[in-house]
């Protein structure tokens, strides 16, 4: 194996480490909004997310605001440690991908994929068009 597919393979398990680690989430953003806003009074907070294409807005009560925004933190590190596992999993299905076909045939050339003994249903099917053509051109 690969020292570089090992490494890629080590990476994802810390990604897997941390996901396991994550508490509560939720998405969305919490943002401050205010009750007169022209003169910047009354302030309350709100927190805004998009579920199911479904868009929502609810009021988050001041006790609550530290929980929540704690929430939202964890969603969005959430959605990164996803995004860098994703990475990691494309990047070592290439590595694997292009291990074996070194392994099958250090030197295959293209040429060597083209062969009919590269494809032997491909040769059966053109040595039996081959046999119908020569078979009808001797009846006539």
């Amino acid at each position: 194996m690969s020292t570089s597919i090992r490494k890629i393979e080590e990476r994802i398990t810390r990604v897997r480490g941390q996901l396991s680690e994550l508490g509560p989430m939720r998405p969305g953003s919490v943002s401050r909004q205010y009750r007169e806003p022209k003169e910047k009074k009354r302030p309350f907070y709100q927190i805004s997310y998009t579920h199911r294409m479904k868009s929502r807005s609810e009021y988050v009560r001041p006790e609550n605001l530290a929980a929540v925004r704690a929430e939202t933190a964890n969603f969005r590190k959430f959605k990164r440690l996803v995004d860098r596992w994703v990475d990691l999993a494309l990047q070592l299905s290439q590595l694997k991908a292009k291990s074996v076909v070194r392994a099958a045939s250090p030197r295959a050339s293209l040429s060597e994929y083209a062969s009919p003994r590269a494809y032997p249903h491909r040769q059966a099917r053109s040595q039996a068009a081959t046999r119908r053509k020569a078979g009808s051109s001797r009846r006539e």
